[in-house]
């Protein structure tokens, strides 16, 4: 976090309770040595992990299949100078055990644009971090200039 900038930090639980509302989020890794971002819908499993679903063969597969990422959502609500954003930084990994892989077919998330074959992408937790502005006031309860 950024000290002094304003905004209530969230603590882990109250951070994964947000992020557990959100449906649509942004994982964010390094293609070609350069920072990528890429909007992706999801499911938060109750350890926090979080959970997407694409392509076999696609790029994302490639690029995140044992690294290190970044995952982000957040909510914003313009008019009324508010809102709050959670990241998730952790390993990735593709889900290879098949078992789990039938369950999460069943469970799991829905992909916005199936694919023959599809698999899971599980990015474990390790750094969980969020904060939130209330109101369009800043933790020192100064508004902000228009």
């Amino acid at each position: 976090m950024y000290r002094n900038d304003g905004f209530r930090e969230l603590n882990r639980q109250e951070s994964l309770r947000r992020l557990a509302e959100a449906t649509v989020g942004r994982i964010v890794h390094t293609r070609d040595a350069l920072p990528a971002v890429l909007p992706v819908n999801f499911l938060l499993e109750e350890s926090g992990a979080v959970l997407l679903r694409t392509s076999a063969s696609s790029e994302l597969v490639r690029a995140v299949d044992g690294a290190v990422v970044a995952f982000e959502a957040d909510e914003v609500d313009v008019a009324a100078h508010s809102g709050w954003s959670v990241v998730v930084t952790g390993p990735a990994s593709v889900v290879s055990d098949p078992d789990e892989h039938e369950r999460l077919v069943r469970t799991g998330p829905r992909s916005w644009v199936p694919w023959p074959v599809e698999v899971f992408l599980r990015i474990e937790p390790e750094l969980v971090t969020g904060r939130e502005l209330v109101g369009g006031r800043t933790l020192y309860g100064i508004d902000p200039p228009p």
